[in-house]
């Protein structure tokens, strides 16, 4: 894609208006000189600050909370320059982790305020039953991680081909499950687990990561044998719940790759 071509594109505009309300709302109207040693607490800052804490307790602060506001406000900027002085927002992964999250979040904002139609949600029903089956049975490998960016980085040793047995941190779940129900899985796993399962494809490939309430997992599934489905009545906020998180996670990958495509990455072999 050119370059003009994808400033056109509306997912962009989207994009980056959703990262002006970020700046606007972190209070920064525009880029921190860290060489200053003026920190202007102008009235517009002010209103912001108190806006921030009026929304946070459901009241405007008083003279006194303010003026703490203000000082925690202060404080935070003057360690933000010092820091930006120092380079530490240069090859810091925690930095680059949460400014990735927050370009994540701004992509899947507008999914997650969407309201679908009955419409929407039953044709997403018939279209994923194996989602919401009861009876669901799974055969699966798994490899537990503490830390995401370390599944990631198995992941990509596994598609060079890595052996999967060697790879993965020492946990007390077993790597491989042969026709077990949902139920079991659930129980051994957590519905967070399980819930990530129901959008993967059955076969060969090692997919991941995804998070469970114990960490980060990358998963083969091996086989998905589906049971029967509920009424579409009986389980309505489930089909809601399940295509609002597929459709936030398509959003974030749509906006990934529309950005990506303005870049050309050399890998060194």
């Amino acid at each position: 894609m050119t370059l003009s071509g994808w400033t056109r594109e509306p997912l962009v505009h989207f994009l980056i208006g959703g990262a002006l309300v970020f700046a606007f709302f972190a209070w920064r109207g525009e880029e921190v000189d860290p060489a200053s040693r003026v920190i202007d607490v102008d009235r517009e800052t002010q209103a912001q600050i108190a806006l921030g804490y009026e929304r946070l307790m459901g009241r405007a602060p008083t003279d006194a909370e303010l003026d703490m506001q203000i000082e925690r406000y202060v404080r935070e900027e003057v360690l933000y320059r010092e820091a930006l002085r120092l380079g530490l927002d240069r090859d810091d992964a925690i930095v680059r982790r949460r400014l990735s999250q927050k370009m994540d979040l701004i992509a899947a904002a507008q999914a997650e305020a969407a309201t679908p139609s009955d419409d929407t949600l039953q044709d997403w029903l018939e279209t994923h039953p194996d989602r919401f089956a009861r009876d669901a049975r799974y055969s699966f490998d798994q490899l537990w991680f503490e830390e995401e960016a370390a599944a990631q980085e198995a992941l990509t040793r596994l598609e060079r081909g890595a052996d999967w047995q060697g790879e993965g941190e020492r946990i007390s779940l077993p790597a491989s499950v042969d026709d077990e129900a949902r139920r079991e899985v659930q129980d051994r796993f957590g519905e967070q687990f399980v819930r990530s399962l129901d959008p993967l494809e059955a076969g060969g490939t090692w997919q991941g990561p995804i998070a469970s309430g114990l960490g980060w997992h990358l998963v083969r599934l091996r086989e998905v044998q589906a049971g029967d489905v509920p009424p579409y009545e009986d389980i309505r906020d489930e089909v809601e719940d399940d295509w609002r998180a597929a459709t936030v996670a398509a959003r974030k990958q749509e906006a990934y790759e529309l950005l990506r495509d303005a870049y050309r990455v050399e890998i060194a072999r």
